[in-house]
């Protein structure tokens, strides 16, 4: 399949780069693949449309403030994007406008006394570098980090007077295992409010775990799908996930996934039954794909040549998620990580 296939204009203006006050009152999108049918509804409506005995998905991964900014012995500015801790004080990120002979260099955090020192450069962008810190990267993080909103959400360099509010929005209300790098949009809709009316409404819930890293958002820059290569990103089905999930497939009950990262985790899972499990996946979803457990998605609107909107076309098919994408423009849903949302079933 072409990549190009993935793309389409998007007006400026429906880039959503601010959260509605509240959460649930963003627009849904339902799309219906029996009938091709489309309506447009609010989010705060999904009681009423899911149906009673549907089992949904959460992935519950926390965003952890991974943005940093570092100052180089020149006075320029270096923009950091925490990936992982790969052992006591070394780090594995991104780094913006860091220049050539990196390699060496030590570097002074902008917002903290610590500094950092180059060890290392991988191929795509990203380094290895050693904190002079005693504290894990997470207590460091929280301390100086920014939440690492995607670049068309704009902010000004540094710490503003808006990141408070976003270590408080770029987070679902469920997220409990810290370490991801962004957050699963899909789920930033829910309140606690909303979750307890789903409740009253006989829909059920479990939580899986994907950290997302940079493979997940990562562009699509081959000519064809099949040429792109995902990046692996940690995952974890638990018992009681396990559990839910084979139960609702015994009864004949719908999965229906919280996002494209909980589809992934689920479509990660060979065979006919869940086991628990915790390990890597590395899948990339796009048509044509046969889907084994997912019946159901609750996604965002993506951005044009990514492997997410892939993930769209291969569940509705690409003539289909073309469609529902201009009947989203046309109505001026607003689109991407702050965006409305879409319910396919």
């Amino acid at each position: 399949m072409r990549t190009d296939e993935l793309d389409f204009d998007l007006p400026q203006e429906l880039i959503a780069q601010e959260p509605l006050a509240d959460r649930s009152a963003s627009r849904l999108l339902r799309y219906r693949r029996t009938d091709r049918s489309i309506e447009h509804r609010t989010f705060s409506d999904l009681p009423r449309i899911l149906r009673p005995g549907d089992l949904l998905v959460f992935n519950d991964a926390k965003v952890i403030p991974a943005r940093f900014t570092l100052r180089k012995p020149t006075g320029g500015i270096i923009e950091g994007l925490f990936l992982d801790q790969e052992a006591s004080g070394v780090w594995h990120v991104l780094l913006k406008n860091l220049g050539p002979r990196a390699i060496g260099k030590t570097l002074q955090f902008v917002d903290a006394d610590e500094t950092a020192r180059v060890l290392s450069q991988g191929a795509e962008g990203d380094y290895r570098i050693e904190i002079s810190s005693k504290q894990s990267a997470l207590e460091l993080l929280s301390r100086i980090g920014r939440m690492p909103l995607p670049p068309y959400i704009h902010r000004q360099r540094g710490r503003d007077n808006r990141d408070d509010a976003d270590r408080r929005r770029y987070q679902t209300v469920y997220a409990k295992e810290s370490g991801s790098v962004a957050a699963p949009t899909a789920g930033l809709h829910f309140t606690e409010a909303l979750l307890r009316e789903l409740d009253a409404a006989g829909v059920q819930r479990t939580f899986v775990t994907l950290h997302v890293g940079m493979g997940t958002f990562k562009p699509i820059t081959s000519d064809t799908l099949e040429r792109h290569v995902m990046h692996t990103e940690a995952y974890t089905i638990g018992s009681e996930a396990a559990e839910a999930l084979n139960r609702a497939k015994a009864e004949g009950r719908r999965i229906v996934a919280v996002g494209t990262t909980a589809a992934r985790v689920l479509e990660s899972q060979d065979g006919p039954r869940f086991v628990p499990k915790t390990g890597q996946t590395e899948i990339f979803i796009y048509p044509p794909y046969r889907w084994k457990h997912v019946e159901a998605l609750i996604t965002n609107f993506h951005l044009p040549r990514s492997t997410l909107i892939a993930l769209v076309a291969a569940f509705v098919g690409l003539d289909e998620q073309r469609r529902i994408y201009r009947a989203a423009i046309e109505a001026k849903y607003r689109f991407f990580s702050y965006g409305d949302a879409m319910l396919l079933e």
